[in-house]
C-alpha cells in the first residue's frame, strides 16, 4: 500500500508547487501595473495651474517669494532616462516624433532611385580606356522611355541602370551638345567645374556619328515592336507598304559594316520570292544592330574598333545586301583554356544548307593549353599533338569559304565570333529566335531545343561536344523555322506580353517608329527646343508629314540661337515631364587653334549648371556630348535631383 500513497504525495507537492509559482506570477504582474499607473501619474504639477491666479500671487507674497516663481508639488519627480542617458518621451512627444519618423521613412521609400548596373559601372569615366566598354545613345534612349511609361516601354535599360519610383519624378531633362565630344570633357575638366562636381555618373558613349548615323534619328527613333507589327501589317498588308503609306513608321537601316547596296531591279533574288523550302523572309530573322550590341557581337564602330577589337577583322572586304536567297551557314567552335586564363579557339566547323560539313579542322592556339575542358570542348591533348593550324589561317580560309552576302547561323553566335577574333553583318542566332521560357534574359541549351523542336538527341557522348553536331543542329532548327512562322518555337513573341523585354521582338528589324509618340502614351507631354532647323529634323521623326494632330501633348519650339535654347528650357521646362534641348556648337569654336574654345566651354558649363538650378525636385537631369563627326567618342553625365531628406 506504500506506492499509492507516494504517489499522492507527490502529486499534492506537484500542486503545491505549481500553486505558489502562479501567486508568484500574479504578485509581478500587480508590481508591474503599479509601476505602470506611478509613471502615467509621475508628472510635474504647478500651483498656479490648480488655484486661482490671485491666490497663487497671494502666496507668494506671503512667503516671501519672486511672484514668477513656480513652485511644485511634492508630486513632482525628475524626468526618466533612457539607456542613453536622455529623457523618454512620453504622451504626445512620443506620439509627434513617431509621426515625423512614420512621414520621414515613407518619404525616404517614395523618393526616385538611379543607379548603374555591372554594364553601365564598366562604361563609367573612372574605369581605365583599355578596359572601359561604352554605351549606346539608345540605351539613354531607353532610359529616357522608361522615366515617362516605366514597365510598359517596349525597352528596358535594365542591361545596364536601374530606375524606381519613375512616377514621382517632376520632370526628365536631356540637354544635348552637338559637336562637344568626350575629348573636350578630359581635356579641359577645369572648365566643366559644375557639371564635373554636380552629375554622379559619368559615361562614355558610342557617338552614332561613328557608324554613320545621325544624332536626331538615333535619339528619335526604336524598333516596332511585335504588337505594332501586327497591327501594321493587318492594316497595311506588309512592314514595307506600312513604311510607304504610314507617316508614322520610318525604314531605317544601321551601317556598321561596309555593305555595297546596288539595287538588281532585274534580279530574281530580289523580286520578293523566297527559296522553296521557306514560308517567309529569311531576313525577317537576322538580329538587328541593336541586338547585336545586346548580345555583346564584335562590331566595326569607331572607338570600340581601335581599343577593343584592334586584332579583329572582317569576313569580307566589302558585303552584297542580304536578301531572302543568301545562303545560310551554320558555324560552331571548341575553345580550351590557356596559360593566360582566357578560351582560345581549338576547333571550328561549318555547315552549308544541304546538311554537309564544309569547313572543319583543329587550331593551335597562341598560348599553352592548361586545361582542355575535354567534357564540354571534345578536344584532347591526343587530338593537338600534331596541330599546326594558327588563327590567322582560319580566318584567311574564311574569308575566302564566305559569300558576300552569307548569313551566320549559330548558338550564342557572338562567343564563336569572339573566338575566330572575326566581326559579319549577318547573324541568325537560334539562342535568341527560339526562346521556351518566356523570358529573354534565359537562355535555352542547344540541346534542349534540339531535343524539342528535332526530337533529337546530341551532345550525349562521353568525350565532350562535337561542333559539327552542333552546327547541324542549328542549321536544322533554322530551317524548320523558315518552314512554320516567325513566332514558332518563341514564348516571348507567341505570347507577345512580355515584362521589361530588353530588345526588340523579331521581325522588326528595319522599320522604326517615334520614341517621343511612346513617351506620350501615359499622358505625359514633351517639351523640345532646337536651334535652326533641329527642331525640324525631331518633328520629322515624329510625323513624316508633320501634320499638327499628329504632333498633339509635343511641344516643338524652333530658336534661332543656343543661349535662347537654354532659355526656353528655363522658362518651360518645370510644366512638362520630358524636356529635350538640343544645342549645336560651331566647329571651328572647339578647334585646337581656336581662341574662342575655352570661353565656349565654360558657357557650356554654365548653360548646364542653369537647367540644373531650375528644375524641380525630384527631377532625372541628362547631357549628352555628341561626339564629333571625324572621330571621338561622346558622353552622357546622369544627375537624379531631389531632396536632401534629414
Amino acid at each position: 500500500m506504500t506506492g499509492p500513497v507516494e504517489t499522492n504525495s507527490k502529486k499534492k507537492q506537484r500542486i503545491e508547487n505549481k500553486k505558489k509559482k502562479i501567486a508568484a506570477l500574479l504578485d509581478i504582474v500587480k508590481l508591474n501595473e503599479s509601476d505602470r499607473q506611478k509613471n502615467k501619474n509621475t508628472k510635474s504639477v504647478y500651483l498656479e495651474d490648480i488655484l486661482p491666479v490671485n491666490f497663487a500671487e497671494d502666496t507668494s507674497e506671503d512667503n516671501g517669494q519672486s511672484p514668477n516663481k513656480k513652485l511644485k508639488t511634492d508630486v513632482c519627480t525628475e524626468p526618466q532616462l533612457g539607456p542613453c542617458g536622455k529623457p523618454i518621451l512620453q504622451g504626445g512627444d512620443f506620439l509627434a516624433l513617431k509621426k515625423m519618423l512614420r512621414e520621414k521613412t515613407t518619404k525616404i521609400r517614395q523618393a526616385p532611385k538611379f543607379k548603374l548596373r555591372e554594364m553601365g559601372k564598366n562604361a563609367t569615366l573612372e574605369v581605365p580606356l583599355d578596359t572601359r566598354c561604352p554605351l549606346f545613345l539608345s540605351d539613354v534612349q531607353h532610359l529616357l522611355m522608361y522615366s515617362q511609361i516605366g514597365v510598359h516601354s517596349p525597352y528596358s535599360p535594365s542591361r545596364w541602370c536601374n530606375l524606381e519610383k519613375y512616377t514621382n519624378l517632376s520632370n526628365v531633362l536631356l540637354l544635348v551638345l552637338e559637336n562637344v565630344s568626350l575629348y573636350h570633357y578630359e581635356m579641359f575638366e577645369n572648365h566643366f567645374p559644375f557639371t564635373s562636381s554636380n552629375f554622379d555618373h559619368k559615361i562614355e558613349i558610342i557617338s552614332p556619328f561613328a557608324y554613320n548615323n545621325d544624332f536626331v534619328k538615333e535619339l528619335s527613333m526604336v524598333p516596332v515592336s511585335a504588337t505594332q507589327m501586327r497591327k501594321l501589317v493587318n492594316e497595311y498588308g506588309s512592314l514595307e507598304d506600312a513604311a510607304k503609306h504610314c507617316s508614322e513608321v520610318f525604314d531605317t537601316v544601321n551601317h556598321f559594316f561596309p555593305i555595297n547596296e546596288v539595287e538588281e531591279a532585274n534580279s530574281s533574288l530580289n523580286d520578293g520570292s523566297f527559296p522553296q523550302t521557306d514560308k517567309y523572309s529569311r531576313t525577317q530573322l537576322l538580329l538587328s544592330g541593336w541586338q547585336m550590341v545586346e548580345e555583346n557581337f564584335p562590331l566595326p564602330i569607331k572607338g570600340l574598333v581601335e581599343r577593343k577589337y584592334s586584332d579583329y577583322v572582317l569576313t569580307k572586304d566589302n558585303y552584297k545586301s542580304v536578301t531572302a536567297h543568301s545562303p545560310l551557314l551554320a558555324l560552331d567552335c571548341e575553345m580550351c583554356k590557356t596559360e593566360t586564363g582566357d578560351l582560345e579557339l581549338t576547333r571550328v566547323s561549318m555547315v552549308n544548307e544541304k546538311h554537309e560539313v564544309i569547313y572543319d579542322t583543329l587550331v593551335k592556339p597562341k598560348n599553352k593549353i592548361i586545361d582542355y575542358l575535354t567534357r564540354f570542348s571534345g578536344i584532347n591533348s591526343k587530338m593537338m599533338r600534331n596541330v599546326t593550324t594558327r588563327l590567322k589561317d582560319v580566318q584567311e580560309e574564311l574569308k575566302k569559304l564566305l559569300p558576300d552576302d552569307a548569313i551566320l547561323v549559330g548558338q550564342s553566335l557572338a562567343n564563336d565570333m569572339h573566338a575566330l577574333k572575326m566581326m559579319h553583318p549577318y547573324i541568325i542566332d537560334t539562342s535568341v529566335i527560339f526562346n521556351i521560357s518566356g523570358d529573354r534574359s534565359r537562355k535555352t541549351k542547344l540541346q534542349t531545343l534540339a531535343r524539342e523542336f528535332l526530337e533529337e538527341k546530341i551532345q550525349m557522348s562521353s568525350h565532350g561536344h562535337c561542333s559539327s553536331e552542333d552546327s547541324l543542329a542549328c542549321m536544322k532548327l533554322v530551317q524548320l523555322k523558315l518552314k512554320k512562322n516567325a513566332f514558332y518555337g518563341d514564348a516571348v513573341l507567341s505570347s507577345i506580353y512580355s515584362e521589361q523585354r530588353a530588345y526588340p521582338d523579331l521581325g522588326s528589324v528595319h522599320y522604326a517608329i517615334s520614341m517621343l509618340k511612346q513617351c506620350i502614351k501615359a499622358g505625359n507631354t514633351v517639351n523640345i527646343v532646337g536651334v535652326d532647323e533641329i527642331a525640324d529634323k525631331y518633328k520629322f521623326y515624329i510625323d513624316k508629314n508633320l501634320k499638327e494632330e499628329n504632333l498633339k501633348n509635343i511641344n516643338c519650339i524652333k530658336t534661332q540661337s543656343n543661349k535662347d535654347v537654354i532659355k526656353q528650357l528655363c522658362r518651360n521646362m518645370n510644366n512638362h515631364k520630358l524636356n529635350i534641348g538640343h544645342v549645336r556648337i560651331a566647329q571651328d569654336r572647339l578647334a585646337d587653334e581656336s581662341t574662342e574654345r575655352e570661353k565656349t566651354l565654360k558657357v557650356l558649363d554654365k548653360w548646364i549648371g542653369q537647367l540644373h538650378s531650375g528644375a524641380q525636385q525630384p527631377s532625372l537631369i541628362a547631357v549628352v556630348m555628341s561626339g564629333r563627326k571625324e572621330g571621338g567618342n561622346g558622353a552622357c553625365f546622369i544627375n537624379l535631383k531631389r531632396d536632401y531628406i534629414s
